[in-house]
């Protein structure tokens, strides 16, 4: 009977092995039942120290640490994988978004769910599921538009939630209309306001109610109207300036969203060395930047504008 077992206990081990694969080395203890491994044998292994338990309901086929992906199927199992999702900056990360660091694993689940505590795991409690805000193709997640509303509403500054907005917009993981399409359902009571005109902001179609709101902050400071979408020569072709004091020979361009994709910083770059070769002072304007502190700007541009205009005449 000794041999057999023996036999059996190395089959199963292996059937084990090859499924972890798959997740990154780690097995839930319901993935374990389904290859025969009972929670006997799961002692026995650990005792060995050939696995290692990593909660309740996660264990690894190795003794090491866990790498991202296995952290990321723990979070799930241990908070409850019938309930759990990987969400904001996880979820973003792990379709892909590069340049944001965040060591925490961010899962979501419905506010009505009882959860505890799990180390290295940030539950966050939402209202409801948007229909269709899952991926459950491999670990469980929201899909990118819904992951960076909630990654903007869960960041610790507005700085860091503007951010949120922007990298998975310019990193391709979704589109500006999807972000303000997700704006409009999915619920929450943090930066509501502050969410929506960014998210507006980074759409391609929002770039002059960026320049309207320049135009209407320069006023309040005591600037004179300014020219809007003015049209200059330029050895290479005609250019539409955003905003444009003649008299001070002071030119704001506002840079949306679309200002970074693509070959269009090339374009507008070549265009304000252009504007600026005779002898007009071109400022920009990060419209993102603007919405986090505008004070800056003004100041720059109001200072610009005097010292300019004082010196024409």
């Amino acid at each position: 009977m000794r041999p057999s077992l023996q036999v059996s206990v190395k089959d199963r081990r292996a059937r084990a092995r090859v499924l972890a694969a798959d997740h990154d080395g780690v097995l839930s203890r319901a993935l374990l039942r389904s290859v025969g491994v009972d929670h006997r044998m799961v002692r026995r292994e650990v005792a060995s120290e050939r696995w290692a338990l990593h909660g309740v309901q996660t264990v690894s086929m190795t003794t090491g640490l866990l790498g991202v992906e296995a952290r990321r199927w723990r979070a799930v199992w241990e908070v409850g994988q019938q309930v759990a999702a990987l969400d904001g900056v996880t979820s973003l990360q792990h379709a892909g978004m590069t340049g944001y660091t965040d060591d925490t694993v961010h899962v979501s689940v419905k506010h009505t769910t009882e959860v505890v505590d799990v180390e290295g795991v940030a539950i966050h409690k939402v209202i409801r599921r948007v229909p269709g805000e899952l991926v459950v193709a491999g670990i469980p997640r929201t899909r990118p538009p819904v992951a960076a509303i909630r990654a903007a509403r869960w960041a610790t500054t507005d700085r860091r939630a503007a951010l949120l907005l922007v990298m998975p917009v310019q990193q391709r993981l979704c589109t500006g209309r999807q972000l303000l399409d997700a704006v409009a359902v999915v619920r929450g009571r943090t930066r509501r306001a502050f969410i929506r005109t960014v998210a507006h902001d980074i759409d391609d179609g929002a770039h002059s109610l960026g320049e309207l709101d320049v135009v209407a902050a320069c006023r309040a400071r005591g600037l004179p109207e300014p020219a809007r979408q003015s049209i200059r020569r330029l050895p290479n072709g005609t250019a539409y300036l955003d905003i444009e004091w003649p008299e001070a020979r002071l030119v704001v361009e506002v840079d949306g969203a679309g200002h970074l994709r693509g070959l269009q910083m090339i374009d507008d770059d070549l265009r304000q060395n252009a504007v600026a070769m005779g002898d007009d002072l071109v400022l920009r304007v990060g419209l993102i930047g603007w919405r986090l502190g505008r004070e800056p700007y003004l100041d720059q541009i109001c200072g610009a504008y005097w010292q300019r205009r004082w010196r024409a005449a």
